[in-house]
């Protein structure tokens, strides 16, 4: 084989590793800066502080004593306190704690009191949600809120343009629908008659106007899901369904219900892309993916997807969002994808859902290079909630997770002592082998699930 036609492959594979690498690296830092900070802040303190494992590839030592480095393996990281006989905090140093004073034993994780100890493991998780809060809240700050009337921002591109609708047009009614709020502009978009023209009645400068304009929910993918069958087969966000097996489409609903229709079969879709002229198209071939789906008010939904998403033709007037309201839109997506996250492996334990829904390395990582080419807004969403799947599962109560240790030193302020360290030390052995059960259930997962 010509080694040439291997590097397209090869440059893809170094894509995704990088963008992994790049995804792993902010949540591993924020997690453990959390252990290093509330560790510091109640007495504990730590030895080292390193971003990877293995060999350090540079380093330097702060006025506290703590070495900060950067390791030659960048798949994770690790705070070292004082007192530990290793990176996981799993036991002490018997030598070291031996010959420390009671002063400096306050100062390690495991001569600290219960409080202390449990604050600075329970800080990890817990930065990993604040990191997503606040990304989630960034994000809604530079988007900015739609304004309660609706009133058009910008026109999308589409195929056939956009009539005379213009930008700063408000929307008066649709096809003779009042549409007052975007709640009634909703309703309007299933009610309105699947024409690729309609009627508008907008307010302009003062004056109101009826005008031409296009389907107000039109065949247009708005954007795509990483490691979705629409990804895969190369669709991009904007382009535009003409048809689907050959069928016109006219609304992005057209479009479900072709994919509903061909229940996995192959669908073959004649796509108009910006850029193109009118009448022009290309053709794609993809296979709807059956998906479970989370939903808001709770459990699952499992539908054929092909795993894009679409919106009105234009993209709305905004205000600017308020602080506040960003942070509390922030930490109520972070609870949603917790909640659909915790209820996604209930239902996979009771068979409700499939076990496919559960990914690996491998599949994370495909995931995260998908949302990076698609973007950099989309691989910060991306980042957010991977931060909030890395916070959750370091909580469960199983030994060697941040959750397990913080069973311990329930166990220890609650009966006034430690776990036997025979029996600490099987437990620490039965989560290790767990951990590594589920990792390569996941990584199973991604090579064999479709």
């Amino acid at each position: 084989m010509d080694f040439i036609t291997l590097l397209p492959d090869f440059g893809n594979l170094l894509y995704t590793v990088a963008a992994f690498v790049a995804a792993l690296l902010v949540i591993v830092t924020v997690h453990e800066f959390g252990h290093y900070i509330i560790g510091r802040l109640t007495g504990i303190q730590a030895e080292v502080f390193s971003i990877g494992f293995g060999p350090r590839i540079i380093s330097y030592s702060d006025l506290h004593g703590t070495r900060w480095q950067i390791a030659a393996i960048p798949l994770g990281g690790y705070v070292k306190f004082m007192g530990d006989a290793n990176a996981a905090s799993a036991g002490a140093d018997a030598e070291a704690m031996a010959h420390m004073t009671e002063e400096e034993r306050r100062h390690t994780m495991h001569g600290a009191p219960v409080w202390a100890r449990a604050a600075t493991v329970a800080a990890g998780p817990v930065f990993n949600f604040v990191l997503s809060v606040l990304i989630f809240a960034g994000v809604f700050i530079w988007s900015g809120t739609a304004t309660d009337v609706p009133s058009i921002g910008a026109v999308v591109e589409l195929p056939g343009g956009a009539g005379d609708i213009r930008r700063g047009d408000r929307i008066v009614s649709v096809a003779g629908l009042a549409t007052p709020d975007y709640p009634a502009l909703n309703i309007a978009v299933e009610a309105v008659p699947a024409e690729a023209s309609l009627s508008y009645v907008v307010e302009r400068a003062g004056q109101v106007l009826t005008v031409s304009g296009p389907a107000l929910f039109p065949a247009r993918l708005a954007g795509i899901g990483a490691g979705s069958a629409a990804a895969d087969a190369g669709l991009r966000p904007g382009d535009v369904v003409l048809s689907a097996g050959g069928v016109p489409l006219v609304r992005f609903a057209d479009l479900q219900a072709a994919v509903l229709a061909a229940e996995g079969a192959p669908i073959e879709l004649s796509v108009w892309r910006p850029g193109m002229a009118a009448g022009e198209s290309l053709v794609v071939s993809l296979s709807p993916r059956r998906t479970d789906l989370p939903l808001r008010d709770g459990g699952f939904e499992t539908r054929w997807l092909i795993g894009a998403t679409g919106n009105l033709f234009f993209t709305p007037e905004t205000r600017r969002t308020g602080i506040w309201e960003a942070v509390e839109g922030g930490a109520s997506e972070t609870w949603f994808i917790a909640r659909s996250s915790l209820s996604g492996m209930w239902y996979m334990l009771t068979g409700a859902i499939s076990s496919c829904n559960l990914r690996g390395p491998i599949g994370i990582a495909e995931t995260s290079a998908q949302a990076a080419s698609a973007g950099m807004s989309n691989f910060i969403w991306f980042v957010a909630m991977l931060s909030t799947a890395v916070g959750l599962l370091n909580l469960f109560p199983i030994p060697v997770l941040d959750g397990g240790h913080l069973v311990f030193h329930a166990w220890e302020a609650i009966t006034g002592k430690p776990p036997a360290e025979r029996v600490l030390n099987v437990l620490m052995t039965l989560g290790l082998v767990l951990v590594l059960g589920l990792m390569a259930f996941g990584l199973n997962n991604d090579i064999f699930c479709p």
